[in-house]
């Protein structure tokens, strides 16, 4: 499916909602280069460029409000989701894009070379060999894996007053119930995107190891 001007002014419209339409442009571009990489590359099961646009960048920019201080990473960022609709929204904060997938990262090298996104990095690494310094305010990741799995993975990421971040779908209780941290969930909705959506932030109270 083509990225025409109705999904121009669809993105748009639905930015205006969120006030974030000045990201309409560099969102817009993202877009048509993910569509245009997925023919080939598979980055994505959904090709119709306005559920990309409610189920990706909406979904995305939904977090804004919980995303801490200024050094985030994206862990398995995949197609840059969360992180590049974030880095784009947010460009005095700085994103890291983590993904093992040379793929992904040689997509998502594209896409910061042709937005020009300077306050973006992305690192072609698996997240246990990935040993920067020092630790990040948020470690966000968008269905990786199981919150326990995610805490095991990347507490060597994190700063010691830093927040862990999972976009879920379903409240996930059961993987709720195995958490040793404290934790809060925040709801949101998605406009046309149907189902429960929500964020689940952890705070790291424990010392890095």
């Amino acid at each position: 499916m083509m990225v025409n001007n109705s999904t121009h002014s669809f993105l748009q419209e639905e930015l205006k909602k969120i006030q974030q339409e000045h990201c309409t442009e560099p969102l817009f571009h993202y877009l048509t280069l993910l569509n245009k990489w997925n023919k080939t590359y598979n980055l994505t099961a959904i090709r119709n460029t306005d559920e990309m646009v409610s189920k990706h960048l909406i979904d995305s920019l939904a977090i804004i409000p919980w995303v801490q201080g200024t050094r985030i990473i994206d862990v398995g960022t995949g197609a840059g989701l969360p992180g590049i609709p974030l880095a784009i929204a947010q460009p005095d904060k700085h994103f890291t894009l983590l993904d093992a997938n040379g793929k992904k990262t040689r997509f998502l090298n594209e896409v910061k070379r042709q937005l020009a996104l300077k306050n973006v990095e992305i690192v072609h690494f698996r997240v246990e060999s990935y040993h920067p310094h020092p630790g990040f305010d948020t470690v966000m990741s968008r269905a990786f894996t199981s919150l326990a799995q995610m805490i095991y993975w990347t507490n060597h990421l994190i700063a010691p007053d830093g927040l862990w971040l999972a976009m879920k779908g379903r409240l996930p209780d059961t993987e709720l119930q195995e958490l040793m941290h404290d934790y809060t969930v925040e709801p949101y909705s998605v406009n046309r995107v149907e189902g429960e959506r929500c964020c689940i932030l952890i705070k790291n109270t424990q010392p890095r190891n």
